[in-house]
């Protein structure tokens, strides 16, 4: 392996670092990770070269982004990690956000600095860290260009980076679906600031309204908030947003709380449309009681600076609104399109994220490029291409036919391989059993119904599937695969995942992934969400559903003993106990992050 400098180009030895002036129309610099919103401009000008220490042969691992997947890598590192790599951290935000607990900060349920956690502090002496936006990446030289944006009176630095191992978790952006005036006068729902903004503006819409000169009908619209989206963020925001006119605001705008209104617009017919449908109707009825207005199958037309459009069922309305807060849909990042175009034809085919294969190596980059969280989609196995080998380890009488119990068993067997399979083999199996042990697994086979397929609810107990058949089951089954959610849990046992894999089985640029290394399976451990009212929901594999007063006891102590430090946990702890006795609090002036 050649040795190669920090921050130089790849065909210089000099350990120098090479950093390049501003040049011309290098687009607007952005606290955000990775490139421009429009486009990655990779342009470069005249140089400046800084003395620093020269590199080691050890292979260099640049690591993009400091959100749930890098930081769950970095964490999970051994502190040796430094004697095998040469560890980089890229990334504008100079530290981690627990992005969870965000909408508790725009209600003054939290104070900022107590979800947040310096990367620096986080990477220890694993590695070396620098603020810095990537805003280009040549695959072909293993080059990253980034930049130090201009703020705080500092100029803008641009600079390369080569890379021998490169770990891509930039995450993705808001997606807008091309809805006119979202971008310009919707609150998106992402960051620290974000969430600054919108409590503040909640402030300032109650002191507005608060002035005698305000009109009724300016008051009102003064005082309603819009939430968009009916996901687990959007829900929680509006609940967050009640709580808070509920429990503090009406105690010091007591002639004026009544006129407030949360409204939550969803285009489905339901809220928290991916947990159990028990639970989306438990929260509408909890918001229906609490006076949060739901507008389902809804969609939003236009924004404005004073209303918003909506077209329903029943046909459009107009809302006048004194914040609209935009949390639904996420789309690529364009560094991600950028890097995707530079990948082998074919390689690369989903439009919202990087393909992986099941250790997380981008497809097409020939072992030099790992992706994971927001910006990636694993390509997951699919059990169809092995169906015979698994039918004749199943055939054990080679009669050529197959139980619903030996169905079950492979199916069990192949699981290891092909996850998802799992899940049916339970099905099976209970159905297999259902009239041996009677009533009660009947009616939990009876429940699985509606999640298993057409072809599984038809097997009976004592049926007998040929070849044919069973290759139908498998295809039938392998067309339910989905793309694992955005979320933090996704992105979080990835980069624990690839911790492991890079300390375990020491991977080197350029080869194949070790043959004993185990693919990336992915987990579910639940959902959970806060409704508002001191009240939560949450589902649990294995255990069930947990709604009410005790789930929320539940989300408060498993969201706090979550924090990656010990002061974030006492940290948040406290603010939920301050918040409680002595109230939120309201009073709000600019700031900065």
């Amino acid at each position: 392996m050649s040795t190669r400098s920090l921050w130089c180009k790849p065909s210089e030895v000099t350990g120098e670092f090479v950093r390049v002036s501003q040049t011309s129309n290098l687009g607007q610099a952005v606290r955000a990770v990775a490139a421009p919103p429009q486009q990655v401009n990779t342009e470069q000008s005249t140089t400046h070269k800084l003395k620093i220490d020269k590199s080691t042969q050890r292979p260099r691992v640049v690591i993009l982004g400091s959100g749930w997947g890098a930081v769950s890598l970095l964490r999970q590192l051994p502190k040796h990690i430094s004697n095998d790599y040469d560890i980089v951290v890229l990334s504008p935000r100079n530290y981690f956000l627990f992005t969870a607990l965000l909408p508790q900060v725009a209600s003054g349920n939290l104070e900022q600095h107590s979800i947040i956690e310096s990367m620096r502090k986080i990477i220890g002496q694993k590695g070396r860290y620098f603020e810095a936006a990537v805003t280009g990446i040549d695959a072909a030289k293993q080059t990253l260009t980034a930049n130090f944006p201009k703020h705080a009176g500092i100029e803008q630095y641009n600079f390369e980076v080569p890379y021998d191992i490169l770990v891509y978790s930039v995450g993705s952006v808001v997606n807008t679906f091309g809805i006119k005036g979202v971008q310009e006068h919707a609150f998106f729902f992402k960051s620290i600031a974000n969430a600054n903004a919108l409590r503040q503006r909640v402030c300032e819409c109650f002191e507005r309204a608060a002035l005698p000169q305000t009109s009724q009908q300016e008051r009102q619209k003064l005082l309603t908030f819009v939430v968009v989206g009916g996901g687990p963020t959007g829900v929680e925001v509006a609940a967050e947003l009640y709580d808070l006119v509920r429990d503090d605001l009406r105690r010091f705008y007591p002639d004026i709380w009544k006129d407030a209104r949360v409204c939550l617009v969803e285009l489905q017919d339901h809220v928290l449309s991916t947990y159990d449908r028990r639970i989306s109707d438990y929260t509408s009825q909890l918001f229906s009681r609490n006076g949060v207005e739901l507008l389902i199958n809804t969609k939003v037309e236009s924004i404005n600076a004073d209303e918003l459009t909506l077209k329903g069922k029943e046909g459009s309305q107009t809302v006048p609104y004194g914040a609209c807060v935009w949390a639904t849909g996420v789309s690529m990042h364009p560094l991600t399109a950028h890097l995707q175009q530079q990948m082998p034809e074919g390689t690369q085919t989903h439009n919202r994220s990087i393909v992986t294969d099941e250790y997380l190596c981008v497809k097409g980059s020939k072992g030099t490029i790992y992706a994971l969280g927001d910006a990636a989609t694993v390509e997951q196995p699919k059990a169809l291409d092995r169906a015979k080998e698994i039918f004749d380890a199943a055939d054990t009488d080679g009669n050529g036919l197959l139980t619903c119990k030996d169905v079950a068993s492979a199916m069990q067997k192949a699981s290891k391989e092909y996850s998802h399979l799992e899940e049916y083999s339970r099905y099976l199996d209970n159905k297999a059993n259902s009239r041996r042990f009677g009533g009660l697994v009947r009616r939990a086979v009876q429940d699985d119904d509606a999640k298993a397929s057409q072809g599984l609810q038809q097997l009976a107990p004592d049926c007998a599937v040929n070849l044919s058949h069973f290759q139908d089951l498998l295809r039938e089954i392998d067309n339910t695969l989905r793309a694992l959610p955005a979320t933090g849990q996704v992105a979080g046992q990835e980069g624990r995942y690839l911790a492991k894999l890079f300390s375990k089985h020491h991977i080197q640029p350029g080869r194949p992934t070790p043959s004993e290394a185990r693919p990336f399976r992915y987990s579910h451990g639940g959902d959970l969400a806060y409704v508002g009212s001191d009240k939560a929901v949450m589902q649990i594999p294995n255990f069930g559903l947990l709604r009410g007063s005790g789930a929320f006891l539940l989300w408060r102590g498993y969201e706090t003993f979550r924090q990656i430090s010990f002061r974030n946990k006492c940290l948040v702890a406290f603010d939920s106990l301050r918040s409680k006795v002595f109230g939120r609090d309201i009073e709000f002036g600019e700031t900065d992050m």
